[in-house]
């Protein structure tokens, strides 16, 4: 079987797929790819199917050998791509010949990006899935130098040499569903929620996107009885400076959730790095 030999890691690369949803009853979090699009689009291109197991790499510093030849490609973040030194194009598929290194630089814009490799990341699935949940330490370790990561079989698909990529460009627009506890907002924080810009702060992860603005009063300072958490909850605590979460979210909390950004809108927030601005866009839902 053919191997991808991890030479050296960035601050950060994991094995992600699509995720492994339908567990939050039992306490696991969805996981999966932060910007699930862009891996999406990664293996539609070297054939795979969508839901193959790829890396997710936090601001590049990746390097790979493989033992046989692969095709290889990279989407999310625009990062510098390089085969043995060489430049080779983002956004394309790339063929690695065997023993050749395969090196990720730091991406200009955007945190996250998506490597695919041609019949995808063979290691032993998880409940359904080969994401890494950072939070629970569920799935595969995060990748080390030395690592041997085990790539499956060709699919039957070629690649495909059709498809555009999507680059993050900082602009991070978010629509989020008011509730289930926005009640517990005063009007002056719901009009703040809606008007203001938030920055987004150092403090972001997989686990969720702390945002930095006005202070949200509330009505409501202590905590409240557990309650579920969902990808995309913005959840006020006692500073008043909202979190969002992401994949890798607690399956329950004790601060009010206020509103829900809808899913297809996490990806960018995903790629969104510290100090860029996010607007969100509120909808009252009413029955």
């Amino acid at each position: 079987m053919t191997a991808l030999r991890v030479i050296a890691v960035g601050p950060q690369a994991l094995i992600e797929d699509l995720g492994r949803p339908g567990h939050l009853r039992i306490g696991v979090a969805p996981s999966g790819a932060v910007d699930a699009p862009s891996l999406r689009l990664a293996n539609r291109v070297v054939g795979n199917p969508e839901d193959a197991a790829g890396l997710e790499v936090l601001l590049g510093g990746l390097v790979l050998r493989p033992d046989a030849a692969v095709v290889v490609m990279v989407t999310g973040a625009p990062t510098p791509i390089t085969v043995e030194g060489r430049p080779v194009p983002f956004g394309e598929p790339v063929t690695v010949a065997v023993g050749s290194r395969l090196s990720l630089g730091r991406p200009p814009s955007g945190l996250r990006s998506y490597v695919a490799v041609r019949g995808g990341i063979e290691v032993a699935p998880v409940l359904g899935s080969r994401s890494t949940d950072t939070s629970s330490g569920l799935g595969p370790k995060p990748l080390r130098a030395g690592d041997l990561l085990p790539v499956g079989p060709p699919p039957d698909r070629p690649v495909n040499h059709t498809d555009s990529v999507r680059v993050p460009d900082g602009a991070h627009r978010l629509v989020a569903d008011l509730g289930p506890r926005d009640d517990l907002l005063t009007s002056a924080a719901k009009d703040q929620l809606a008007r203001c810009d938030w920055r987004v702060s150092a403090h972001t992860d997989r686990i969720g996107v702390r945002l930095e603005g006005p202070q949200l009063e509330l009505t409501h300072t202590g905590e409240l009885p557990s309650a579920p958490i969902i990808a995309g909850a913005i959840q006020v605590p006692p500073d008043g400076q909202p979190i969002v979460f992401l994949q890798d979210h607690p399956t329950t909390g004790g601060y009010p959730i206020v509103a829900c950004v809808r899913a297809p809108d996490l990806s960018s927030l995903g790629q969104a790095a510290p100090g860029e601005i996010v607007r969100i866009v509120v909808r009252e839902n009413r029955v």
